[in-house]
């Protein structure tokens, strides 16, 4: 049990004066205020810089997918004969561009940088990376098939460019989604 206010609480008990409103939710961390770790059992199992619970879940795959995707459609495009030169240079750029933040919050999350730089929203910055690129992706994407002329690696770099933007939309609505509920249910509390 702890002391809180002078008076002994078992485990599991509130303290009292300590009402909890319906809904309001008991959040338990590994650390206290100061950093220091409050469990004198032994460290849990994901305590270290790799947080494989990320790379294993729903959103860790869907970046892999993107990454993929983006990649094979700025292969298609590089390896084709270009119909017009400022077209497929403003989808590679848009491509790689992409690709490069996808692949930093992709490491950002999986070595729990977000960790070190507080300083930084990443939920926010990700929501707004995501929004920004799946904009520009769709513009690439449309250019590159208008300008393909029936090219074959030309139609299918803007088919895979169309797949990550589909990507993209899906995780810009899974991070708005677990935004607006967070959100809301903080707002209750």
């Amino acid at each position: 049990g702890g002391k809180r206010g002078g008076e002994r609480v078992r485990p599991g008990e509130r303290p009292p004066g300590a009402e909890m409103s319906p809904g309001a939710r008991v959040i338990r961390t590994d650390v206290s205020s100061a950093g220091a770790s409050t469990s004198s059992s032994s460290p849990p199992p994901d305590s270290g810089w790799l947080d494989r619970a990320y790379a294993s879940s729903c959103t860790a795959m869907l970046k892999v997918a993107q990454m993929i995707l983006l990649l094979i459609a700025f292969i298609c495009i590089r390896s084709s004969i270009w119909t017009e030169y400022s077209a497929y240079s403003y989808f590679e750029i848009v491509i790689i561009g992409d690709f490069i933040m996808i692949l930093v919050f992709y490491i950002v999350y999986l070595f729990r940088v977000y960790r070190l730089l507080t300083c930084i929203n990443w939920p926010l910055a990700e929501f707004l990376h995501y929004l920004i690129g799946t904009i520009l992706l769709l513009i690439g994407s449309f250019v590159a098939a208008a300008k393909s002329y029936n090219t074959g690696g030309l139609i299918a770099g803007a088919t895979f460019g169309f797949l990550a933007t589909f990507l993209c939309i899906l995780s810009i609505w899974l991070s708005y989604k677990v935004s607006c509920v967070t959100q809301s249910t903080d707002a209750a509390v």
